[in-house]
């Protein structure tokens, strides 16, 4: 039996991502934050992630896109890769929160 392809594809519009349950953390602008809903991440990965504070409901505020992502979570500042942060599906906390162009 053949796995469902867990990526998403995301479309922008005007700026905002079409979806309006998910879109990967590196599309969300600086200064808004957002809640963890998925983490289409392989297994060793998803729970080095969970570790590191970034599981599943965990609310996050993307400080910067900077070379790397830099994100807020838990009091503490972390820095992932735009890569990384392409796998981490978000949903806004206010319904409102816009992606990157």
């Amino acid at each position: 039996m053949r796995q469902k392809d867990k990526k998403k594809e995301v479309v922008l519009v005007e700026g905002q991502c079409v979806h309006a349950d998910t879109c990967p953390l590196s599309h969300v602008q600086a200064g808004v934050t957002v809640c963890i809903k998925e983490l289409a991440t392989e297994p060793d990965l998803t729970s080095r992630l969970r570790e590191m504070g970034l599981g599943e409901e965990r609310q996050v505020r993307l400080v910067s896109h900077a070379t790397n992502i830099i994100c807020e979570v838990c009091n503490a500042r972390l820095g992932i890769s735009r890569q990384l942060a392409e796998k981490i599906m978000v949903q806004p906390m206010n319904g409102s929160a816009k992606s990157r162009s």
